[in-house]
C-alpha cells in the first residue's frame, strides 16, 4: 500500500471543488474528514445538492506519520437517510444522489 501525505492529498482534492461543483451541479462543496477507529481514516467531500447535504468519502489507513494508504476505491454516501457503500466513481455516486438515495 502506497502512502501519501495527508496534506498533499487534501491540497489536489481542494483543486477540484469548483470543478466538481460546476460538473456535478452542486449547492456546495468542502472536504470532509474523519477518524476512525484504530489506523482507519476517511477522507472525501461534504456536498450539499438539492437542499440535502451529503458526506462522500473513501476509506483510508493512517500510518505511524500521519500518511494516508487508501484500503479500498470504493465511495460511501452517508446522508440522514443513512449510510450506502461501493460506489466505483463519482459519477455512480451522484446519479445515486440524483435518484433520490433510495
Amino acid at each position: 500500500m502506497d502512502y501519501l501525505n495527508r496534506e498533499i492529498l487534501i491540497n489536489q482534492m481542494n483543486a477540484q471543488l469548483k470543478e466538481l461543483m460546476d460538473h456535478y451541479q452542486l449547492e456546495d462543496i468542502g472536504i470532509y474528514e474523519e477518524e476512525g477507529a484504530g489506523d482507519d481514516y476517511y477522507l472525501g467531500y461534504t456536498v450539499r445538492k438539492n437542499g440535502e447535504v451529503y458526506m462522500i468519502n473513501m476509506p483510508y489507513m493512517k500510518d505511524a506519520y500521519g500518511n494516508l494508504g487508501l484500503k479500498n476505491r470504493d465511495w460511501t454516501i452517508q446522508s440522514d437517510e443513512g449510510e450506502k457503500k461501493g460506489f466505483h466513481n463519482l459519477d455512480e455516486v451522484f446519479d445515486h444522489i440524483d435518484k433520490g438515495f433510495q
